[in-house]
């Protein structure tokens, strides 16, 4: 095959596709949200606050894009189905899925309370798990059914007083990699997306200090813009990553050697 610049785009084109992202009122799901937006999804996002979900659907109706927000808490199992039900009423069909939402609980060892052990993993954990399991007869009922785990470099790195949150992570991506085996005869493909240090609210609940340590950790000597995250989340999503699945992508300005 030849290429040509049209074909070169149509690899990233989500046209036709509905993708689903949690988290996806602020930061990087958002930012996940108005790129997939641009490259021609229908978008639903999903974030526990409804103000913020009706002024995401209002931003990315207004980019020129079909949006729906939908008022959901990942650690609520029930609310998972009603997002995935309230998706398909709205545009019939579910085609990817970016589990972005997330907890940033941080106790240290010693400190660990059950409430906060449940908390974190439910959301971080069991939520993204259920939520595909909700999705999977409409995933498996399209052609490009794409998974992206939002991970973190933390999964990858010693992790002190935040163990439970690195911990929920390197569980996803373990998740990653089975459901990737597992749904691979289905055609669907499921990969995770592992950002570094980005300029987000979780980022700025620490303390200055910690914010410049933590962006000066990896080799590139900053934070990432959210808006750096829509190209390797749109790599994963669209055809450009059709022979990529159960992968770990890391977008860390070279903060994990892996």
């Amino acid at each position: 095959m030849s290429w040509s610049r049209e074909k070169l785009h149509a690899l990233f084109d989500l046209s036709g596709r509905v993708a689903l992202v949690t988290g996806g009122t602020r930061g990087i799901g958002r930012a996940i949200a108005e790129g997939f937006a641009a490259a021609g999804a229908k978008v639903v996002v999903a974030s526990r606050k409804p103000e913020a979900c009706a002024e995401t659907e209002r931003a990315l109706a207004a980019l020129g894009g079909e949006a729906l927000g939908v008022p959901t808490h990942l650690g609520h199992l029930p609310g998972l189905a009603e997002l995935v039900q309230r998706s398909v009423d709205r545009f019939g069909q579910v085609d990817i899925v970016v589990n972005n939402a997330a907890n940033a609980l941080a106790q240290p060892f010693g400190g660990f309370t059950a409430e906060a052990w449940q908390k974190s993993f439910d959301v971080n954990l069991r939520g993204p798990v259920f939520l595909v399991q909700e999705a999977l007869p409409h995933l498996k009922a399209s052609p490009r059914a794409s998974v992206i785990n939002v991970i973190s470099a933390g999964a990858f790195l010693f992790s002190p007083h935040v163990a439970m949150y690195a911990a929920g992570k390197a569980a996803l991506m373990s998740f990653t990699r089975s459901l990737a085996a597992e749904l691979a005869p289905h055609g669907i493909r499921v990969n995770a997306l592992a950002p570094g240090t980005v300029d987000t609210d979780m980022v700025r609940n620490n303390p200055p200090a910690v914010q410049k340590w933590m962006a000066e950790g990896s080799f590139m000597k900053r934070a990432a813009h959210p808006n750096e995250m829509v190209g390797p989340a749109l790599f994963l999503a669209s055809d450009a990553a059709s022979f990529v699945t159960g992968q770990v992508l890391l977008a860390d300005g070279g903060l994990v050697p892996h």
